[in-house]
């Protein structure tokens, strides 16, 4: 009975030195770099990839599906090193995505390089996942902090260098090394993941798939960014094809919690969601995903059209936001390390946040790079207090044995707030903008520039009338003030959802320990009283 007791409880962390934890870390960061670093690098090169493969009114799919695969594989991933273990699911999802960057260079039409992009997300979805979940796998969540303070280092570097790599590749070699340039940077992370993380446990080793879980969350996501997408713009919303998305929204998630409470291994645990602080941080990652990478996806706009910027610079303007975002993380997590005490990080990082993007619905035509720079400090501020703890509540609050599906379930909501984010938050500009258009003119004419906002380019924009290009302006301005003032709405509503945050004392691995084996005695205690009883 012990034996049996000892094969059903979950395993005990391993424990990994200060050195083993730092020389992990290393090709947990190369992983983490690979993933942020994609699409910033693809940025700069779908103008001339569509001047390449046509497919003009695709473009956008091809960070759509991106991002679609990559939120849908999530949790799948999560739960998968749940069932097999870190090590070779990690791998596993570096290996997808290396093979989907192949395939995406190579691709002829833009139907191809739809779908690879989509094959390249499915494995970008376990690069994220997996490096929290190594990381909670490796480090006690009192220590986790700091280390997590370390990889958020990653991001100044992907959102300034990848603009720059990109633009540089575009010019100089050929878009399609955009995405060859993955292949150098991941073999570097699955050999040295091959050996660093070769003394983590290996699994419960009993491998069942919720597979009709998974398609399920498939088909209701891909409906709910399809709506939130095609909503007012492809399509009305009282038509036929957005009611007929809405149902299939609607019915497939009803079936789908349905399944997931009876699934022996579900692939998102619902049993996690019971937890107060686990449901509130998700809530809060979902927040943090609509208004953070909703808001911050227009922002390029507002610097290109109106203050002049190029594509290449306005990666350099971001700067500020990522140095206070970094400052703020790491000091986050020293002081997480060293007191124990998180619950204040989170309602100073909502109050920062929603105070950022309400200064940045204030800009006009003639707001200075230096104020938009001050801005950018403020709402860097707050998303360094958030982005981990959020993170480090859910993985706190979930049990040992699925702290990888709690990780991804956490990633899974912080990605669908950023998918809803950019879908409802572009509709609220590109509508906001065309209105200014029209509104401002009120002629054929205007009507005829509006209809061609679409296609506009900054070196277009500098090429017309003073008075045309000043319209324009003032249209991507009112744009851009309603895009963050929803932002700053939804944000501030993450203050309420912070506030009810409880303390929790963050566990270490000797709690870990006594979890796993009173979870054994339970389990032997159970299996004895039954064989009493029987």
């Amino acid at each position: 009975m012990t034996s049996h007791a000892a094969d059903t409880a979950p395993a005990a962390p391993a424990r990994f030195s200060h050195r083993e934890i730092m020389v992990t870390m290393s090709g947990l960061v190369i992983a983490m770099l690979l993933a942020m670093l994609d699409n910033m690098i693809v940025a700069p090169a779908l103008p001339t990839i569509v001047g390449d493969l046509g497919g003009l009114n695709h473009l956008a799919w091809v960070t759509t599906g991106y991002i679609l695969a990559s939120t849908v594989a999530t949790p799948i991933w999560g739960k998968l090193g749940d069932l097999l273990g870190r090590r070779i699911t990690f791998i596993a999802s570096i290996a997808v995505f290396l093979v989907g960057s192949v395939l995406c260079g190579m691709s002829q039409d833009m139907a191809q390089l739809i779908g690879f992009r989509a094959l390249q997300g499915l494995g970008a979805g376990g690069l994220m996942v997996g490096v929290m979940a190594v990381v909670a796998e490796i480090v006690p969540p009192r220590e986790r902090g700091k280390y997590q303070g370390v990889m958020m280092a990653v991001m100044p570097i992907a959102m300034i260098g990848g603009p720059l790599v990109g633009g540089f590749i575009t010019d100089h070699l050929s878009w399609r090394w955009a995405f060859y340039v993955n292949l150098p940077l991941g073999v570097a992370a699955l050999a040295v993941c091959w050996f660093t993380l070769a003394k983590l446990p290996r699994g419960t080793g009993r491998v069942r798939i919720d597979w009709t879980g998974s398609a399920l969350l498939t088909t209701w996501i891909t409906a709910l960014v399809l709506i939130t997408s095609w909503g007012g713009t492809e399509y009305d919303w009282a038509s036929a094809p957005i009611i007929g998305l809405a149902v299939v929204t609607v019915l497939a998630f009803v079936a789908f919690v349905i399944v997931e409470r009876r699934a022996a291994e579900p692939i998102m645990p619902l049993s996690v969601f019971r937890n107060r602080n686990f449901t509130l941080a998700g809530i809060l990652s979902f927040i943090v995903g609509f208004a953070m990478f909703g808001g911050m996806t227009f922002l390029p706009q507002f610097q290109q059209f109106v203050q002049g910027a190029s594509a290449t610079n306005s990666g350099l303007l971001l700067m500020p936001m990522m140095i206070s975002m970094m400052v703020t993380s790491l000091a986050g997590g020293a002081v997480i390390s060293r007191t124990g005490r998180y619950r204040a990080l989170p309602i100073a990082g909502t109050v920062l946040m929603a105070a950022g993007l309400a200064l940045f619905a204030t800009m006009g035509t003639d707001t200075s790079r230096t104020m938009t720079s001050l801005y950018m400090v403020v709402l860097g501020a707050g998303m360094g207090c958030l982005m981990q703890t959020t993170m480090l509540i859910a993985q706190n609050s979930a049990p040992l044995r699925d702290v990888g599906a709690a990780t991804g379930a956490a990633t899974f909501l912080r990605n669908m707030g950023g998918s809803l984010g950019v879908s409802v938050l572009g509709s609220v500009y590109a509508h906001t903008l065309t209105h200014s258009i029209t509104a401002d003119a009120g002629s054929a004419a205007t009507g005829a520039s509006a209809s061609s906002a679409a296609r506009m380019t900054p070196e277009l924009l500098r090429s017309l009338p003073d008075a045309a290009r000043h319209l324009f302006q003032q249209a991507v301005t009112d744009g851009i003030g309603a895009v963050f003032t929803w932002g700053a709405v939804v944000a501030a509503t993450g203050l309420l959802i912070a506030l009810a945050i409880r303390h929790a004392p963050l566990r270490g691995f000797g709690e870990a320990k006594e979890q796993s084996a009173a979870s054994a005695d339970a389990t032997t205690d159970g299996a004895e009283l039954a064989k009493a009883a029987a």
